[in-house]
């Protein structure tokens, strides 16, 4: 199966009807272009770094204007458009970092809550903690659709490779990674983390980002990418501000990759042996 992919680049602000807009401008001019998979960037709702303000626009699921919009586009246009995520109001008083995928009918087919929290002291003094705010999702998901097997991670979450080995071990021919990447964390990392996923499972990475500084405050490193499974680039985006990539996704490079370079199949459990020392100068027994 091959069809056009694209990854929309965003610089998502404060005011969820101005990011919804913005969102459905660059979703038409990807569909335009021949894409029928198009994904949006983590966040694509709202960046918000103050709590207060983030906690005023949040709406459940129900009544979400992204995920409303998001809906409409997909029945519109007749894609498969994959909100990468948007902040969720919950019952518990947290917020869910949650992913839709709508298929060309309108309908959700699947959505995913971001499962590992970015709890984290950077150099340059900024500082993160998502589990303040967010309840981290506990399960992974993997949708089969006509287009393939598409799996689902969200930014940080491409940092722990067992989700996407477990994925791809189970069958996902492509993995999703919407982000919204610091600048420090994304020019030492991003494009190399990317191409790992995609070279040690074998699949296609499709990786919308926000990009450049947002009204927040925060600045994002952008660079949306498509990676193949041989961990070729196939397109990438500059580092600020709304862009388009798109990629011809041929689901049949999958298996030639996996079939040059079997170690899916060729992966052996094992067992850690923790030797101890006797210490310094000692013998060990």
């Amino acid at each position: 199966m091959t069809f056009k992919a694209a990854a929309v680049q965003m610089c998502s602000g404060i005011d969820p009807a101005s990011n919804a807009e913005a969102m459905a401008k660059l979703v038409r001019e990807a569909a335009a272009q021949g894409a029928t998979y198009i994904q949006t960037p983590e966040m694509t709702g709202a960046v918000q770094r103050d709590r207060a303000g983030l906690r005023s626009v949040l709406r459940d699921e129900a009544g979400d204007l992204v995920v409303r919009d998001a809906a409409s586009l997909a029945a519109e246009l007749g894609i498969y458009l994959h909100v990468g995520s948007t902040p969720i109001d919950l019952a518990d008083g947290k917020i869910a970092n949650r992913g839709f995928l709508f298929g060309p009918d309108g309908e959700k087919i699947c959505d995913y809550d971001k499962i590992h929290m970015f709890d984290v002291d950077l150099e340059n003094g900024e500082s993160w903690r998502e589990s303040a705010l967010y309840r981290p999702g506990a399960t992974a998901r993997l949708a089969d659709l006509p287009l393939g097997k598409l799996g689902f991670a969200i930014c940080y979450d491409v940092r722990f490779p067992e989700l996407f080995r477990q994925q791809a071990v189970a069958g996902a021919e492509i993995m999703s990674v919407p982000a919204a990447f610091t600048r420090q964390t994304g020019e030492a990392h991003w494009e190399i983390l990317l191409r790992a996923r995609a070279i040690e499972n074998g699949l296609f990475i499709i990786a919308a980002a926000q990009a450049g500084e947002h009204e927040d405050g925060r600045e994002t490193f952008g660079h949306s990418m498509i990676v193949d499974p041989w961990g070729k680039v196939l397109a990438q985006a500059g580092p600020v501000g709304e862009a388009i990539v798109i990629a011809e996704i041929d689901v049949a490079a999958v298996h030639g990759a996996r079939a040059r370079i079997p170690n899916l199949r060729n992966a052996r459990s094992f067992v850690l042996d923790e030797v101890a020392s006797a210490g310094k100068g000692g013998v060990a027994a």
